[in-house]
């Protein structure tokens, strides 16, 4: 199609080397072509260039001294990525891996995300090529602090709230909050993912995890099955993975994998979720740990990985639940999944499948959900610790919980109709990308062209 392919082009020729934000643009315009034949004022009014571009793009030095007195240097981001809908939201990334072209595919994929929640949020993403891995504690608050030295100028509870993401936690948003603080003089709800005594939300450590699953209830539903006595693979081993695990066992499914950056565990009779609390988040040990712990579980170290393969998504499962992080799930990946009778999948990462694989899903008619519709809980509780903030308040686990299911519930009900509108009916990829785009598309259209 000519105007994915000029897109792309020119953002090749502006930004280069940006490939996952590449591969980001292009996923949801190859699916807005019937939404554009249909209502020609997107292309009137510019839409798809205006959109591809970030509204701010904040790019910073960040140096910090280590336990040895050595001065070291990391890069900062924080990309605004579109406030059409309210103010920017999204979460702050602390990994290696991290430079300004996954910044800007995770804030492009925030601007639909946000907006499939229904609530007043708009899109944006941050974070560092730091590393916390390895680092102690005070180590980790002064490169928090040299972080916030510079963002503060630019967050705000009405202009931009940052959450965490990989490698910020609990800890982190403290360090950053405080420091944010002592700059401002001001107690303002700017972050969430506080912890609960501060002005944090029960539920939020749940929420990501919890609503993939609620979102694979509802695909499931649809065709009259449940997730009760179904085998399910998940991959990763943070909050996302372990609160996917914990609800799919409390529905009466049987998670019989997780993983991290050195390995993954395959345990047929069912993870054991105090034995992976006790390792990821007190003891923030390697999974090999639970493999001494339960012997029956098979332990498979990272360098043993087929090449190109990840053996996750070659165990026998009924769902699948990828929940690590980007294009970790390949086209040769899928093809193992559905040949091992996997007939549904909902997206707990950011865009974890390739292209590839979401072709073969789509092909095979199978039930799934891509990240963007099925991952949106976290953030739409994280809206939901603003409100608490805002109003002074703190809800019950119960109260926070019945309203992320509420809206996951939305969000299915949203992108299925959507599809079905434009006659791809069960195609959610199409149905969450042409919901999320029409609702900023007609509010950046209401706003004038600024």
């Amino acid at each position: 199609m000519p105007y994915v392919a000029d897109t792309i082009a020119k953002l090749k020729r502006t930004g280069p080397a940006e490939i996952e934000y590449y591969q980001a643009v292009e996923e949801v315009l190859m699916s807005l072509r019937p939404l554009l034949d249909k209502d020609a004022k997107y292309k009137k009014h510019n839409i798809i260039d205006r959109i591809v571009e970030p509204e701010r793009q904040i790019m910073f030095r960040v140096a910090w001294i280590d336990d040895k007195g050595q001065v070291q240097v990391n890069k900062g981001y924080r990309i605004e990525f579109n406030s059409a809908l309210g103010p920017y939201k999204g979460g702050i990334r602390l990994h290696p891996s991290v430079y300004a072209g996954i910044i800007k595919f995770l804030g492009f994929e925030q601007i639909f995300k946000n907006a499939l929640t229904g609530l007043a949020i708009g899109g944006a993403k941050g974070g560092s090529d730091f590393d916390p891995k390895g680092k102690s504690d005070n180590e980790i608050m002064r490169f928090c602090q040299s972080f916030m030295n510079e963002l503060y100028r630019h967050i705000g509870p009405t202009t931009d709230i940052p959450a965490g993401d990989i490698g910020v936690g609990a800890r982190e948003i403290g360090y950053m909050f405080g420091q944010y603080k002592r700059l401002t003089g001001r107690y303002d709800g700017v972050f969430t993912g506080k912890k609960i005594n501060w002005g944090g939300s029960l539920a939020r450590k749940e929420a990501t995890g919890y609503g993939a699953v609620y979102f694979a209830q509802n695909m499931l539903a649809a065709i009259g099955q449940t997730l009760e006595g179904k085998t399910c693979v998940v991959s990763g081993a943070g909050n996302v993975a372990i609160y996917t695990v914990e609800k799919l066992q409390q529905v009466g499914a049987t998670p019989v994998t997780v993983s991290d950056s050195r390995g993954m565990i395959h345990h047929p009779q069912g993870i054991n979720l105090a034995t992976l609390k006790q390792l990821k988040e007190v003891e923030g040990a390697s999974l090999s740990e639970y493999a001494q712990r339960h012997p029956e579980a098979r332990y498979t170290a990272a360098a043993d990985y087929p090449a190109g393969r990840n053996p996750i998504w070659s165990v026998r499962c009924d769902a699948a639940f990828p929940s690590a992080t980007q294009n970790e799930l390949n086209e040769a990946d899928a093809v193992a999944l559905l040949k091992n009778g996997c007939s549904c999948i909902s997206e707990g990462a950011n865009m974890p499948s390739t292209q590839g694989a979401i072709d073969k899903f789509l092909a095979a008619g199978i039930s799934y959900g891509p990240g963007k519709a099925a991952n949106a809980g976290g953030v739409a509780t994280s809206q939901l610790e603003m409100a608490q903030n805002a109003s002074m308040q703190q809800w019950t686990f119960e109260e926070v919980d019945s309203r992320l299911h509420a809206i996951m519930n939305n969000i299915y009900q949203t992108v299925s109709s959507t599809a079905a509108e434009f006659g791809q009916a069960g195609n959610l990829v199409l149905g969450a990308n042409i919901a999320g785009f029409r609702k900023v598309a007609d509010a950046m259209i209401d706003q004038g062209v600024v």
